[in-house]
């Protein structure tokens, strides 16, 4: 019967649609493996590639190399917030910048740059120790200390870490002394008889003026006897003098006991310079 016969036309046609077929699943499944195997950054824009150029250093180390504070801190920013350029150049530009602001007295931006050298590289001593001097210099002692102590840990051959840590030291030492005396005169307040002595000791600030004075005079006293016991003696005389002086005339409404005392320290301190 002819309706049992095949189309050889109708055939064709199917077996072309069949493997047109099968070669777009094919396609798909090899975008798919192509996309998995390639790293996540592979499928970024040309806009967003062009987003992050590499950064050209030389600018930066130009200004660097010239020592221009200005041009440091106008041109190294773009290479110390990118996080392609190469981190030896990020450290060298912070640590440029750092001091940079620290010469424009900017000391908190030059911490901050400081504190982001370290995070890339807690191994620097040398800039411990430059933040230490600014911690210093902001009247933070405890952070200063800390600052010279690690650098001297990692280059224990730091002279400037240890001059730092060394006269730091004394400093805190003087001031603790300072603080165990504030508020005292050079005499026993215990022992206080006259008025003018009672009203020192009821006053810290006159309490530190006596004190300064004393201990002024004494090393004034000290200095003359070692050339000229006469010297010492007249030295001892005008003292006494002073403080006779400073008894009789307390209490009267002209007497200016504060003026009186800081005039008397300012002229012993005029004679220790000489």
């Amino acid at each position: 019967m002819a309706g049992s016969h095949a189309n050889p036309a109708l055939e064709r046609r199917i077996e072309m649609m069949r493997c047109r077929f099968l070669m777009k699943i094919r396609h798909a499944a090899l975008a798919a493996m192509l996309s998995a195997a390639l790293p996540q950054h592979a499928n970024a824009t040309d806009t967003e590639i062009q987003a992050t150029p590499p950064v050209d250093p030389a600018p930066c180390m130009a200004a660097i190399v010239a020592n221009d504070d200005d041009g440091i801190i106008a041109l190294c920013g773009a290479q110390i917030d990118n996080e392609k350029a190469a981190q030896d150049d990020r450290v060298r530009a912070l640590i440029a910048r750092a001091a940079a602001f620290a010469r424009k007295d900017q000391i908190e931006r030059a911490i901050a740059d400081y504190n982001a050298v370290l995070n890339l590289d807690p191994k620097r001593a040398d800039t411990f120790n430059a933040r230490g001097e600014l911690w210093w210099k902001k009247g933070d002692r405890p952070r200063a200390l800390t600052d010279f102590a690690a650098a001297i840990k990692l280059d224990p051959d730091h002279a400037t870490a240890r001059g730092n840590y060394k006269s730091l030291a004394l400093e805190l030492e003087r001031l603790g002394a300072q603080m165990a005396v504030a508020g005292k005169p050079g005499f026993d307040c215990a022992a206080a008889r006259r008025a003018v002595e009672k009203a020192i000791c009821a006053d810290p600030d006159l309490a530190d003026l006596d004190r300064q004075i004393s201990a002024t005079n004494a090393q004034l006293m000290r200095d003359a006897a070692a050339a000229s016991p006469r010297a010492a003696q007249v030295l001892r005389r005008e003292q006494e003098e002073f403080l006779a002086r400073r008894s009789a005339l307390f209490g009267r409404p002209d007497y200016d006991l504060r003026k009186v005392m800081r005039e008397r320290l300012d002229h012993l301190r005029s004679m220790l310079r000489r």
